[in-house]
């Protein structure tokens, strides 16, 4: 007899949980962000009341966990310099000191975008006929818009590589309001718009589809948390259109303190996400 799958759930194309009936009693129950984050698959044995995790080998979990803490710190430091500038740039600093706290902010969300990425590839892939976790071998880059996870991270590092245009660009002087609206403001939205089609992604992957409120998981709060920020960073995108009739901003305060606590947002997600390791 083989294992057989029961139940299989997602978002649209992308399939987020996978319940199998295992050969000698039980089942197993297959997250796509546990195997991810934690390494993990969950197994009910036949007549038990809870269920415990199968792991994925220790080589792997130690590839998640040191993938995972990149990721972590560098979106923490990533956000607590985006709301530094951010609380410059609100209190008449030079803007020359804001841009520059800023780009080596945008350097920080980079590396932790591209971790995030490498760290799903990675990720251990489950094996129906054994209802556990089986590890491939290491690799720096892969091409699978069929898996959510990879999607996710993949739109959330593409982001961040668009902000970095926006923050380099940010450093040219003598624009008009035409460039700077073409230069600096499109691709700052752009990213917001890629932060936050990455952030709904995870929201599908770890409700499965559903809207759902999961007061007691860590991986539930992170992702809430990052598309808070995404939504703060986009209110402040929009508020630093600059109108060509005037050559000022919408708003400059509404974009300062939406990239301040949007920034923050990013931060605690960092920290949060320190804590979701295997």
């Amino acid at each position: 007899m083989r294992n057989s799958e029961e139940r299989a759930e997602g978002a649209g194309p992308f399939i987020t949980r996978l319940t199998w009936r295992l050969e000698e009693g039980g089942t197993a129950v297959w997250e796509s962000r546990a195997a991810r984050k934690r390494g993990t698959l969950a197994v009910r044995p036949a007549g038990a009341t809870e269920t415990s995790a199968r792991r994925a080998g220790a080589a792997a979990l130690d590839r998640l966990r040191r993938l995972n803490g990149v990721a972590a710190v560098s979106f923490t430091i990533g956000g607590s310099l985006f709301a530094l500038g951010a609380a410059l740039a609100q209190w008449s600093s030079g803007p020359a000191t804001s841009a520059t706290i800023y780009f080596v902010g945008g350097v920080f969300f980079t590396l932790g975008g591209y971790a995030s990425l490498v760290q799903a590839i990675n990720a251990p892939r489950r094996e129906s006929t054994a209802g556990s976790l089986a590890t491939h071998r290491f690799r720096w880059w892969s091409y699978e818009p069929g898996r959510i996870d990879w999607l996710s991270t993949f739109v959330l590092f593409a982001g961040t590589l668009v902000f970095g245009v926006n923050l380099l660009d940010s450093f040219l002087q003598g624009l008009t309001s035409q460039q700077l609206n073409r230069l600096v403001w499109a691709p700052d939205m752009i990213g917001c718009l890629l932060f936050l089609i990455s952030g709904h992604l995870a929201v599908a992957e770890i409700c499965h589809g559903r809207p759902c409120i999961h007061r007691r998981s860590l991986g539930w709060w992170n992702v809430a948390v990052n598309q808070l920020g995404s939504v703060l960073f986009m209110v402040s995108a929009v508020a630093a259109f600059t109108r060509p009739e005037t050559g000022s901003e919408v708003s400059v305060g509404v974009a300062n303190w939406g990239t301040l606590t949007g920034a923050l947002c990013f931060a605690v997600a960092g920290v949060l996400q320190a804590f979701e390791r295997p």
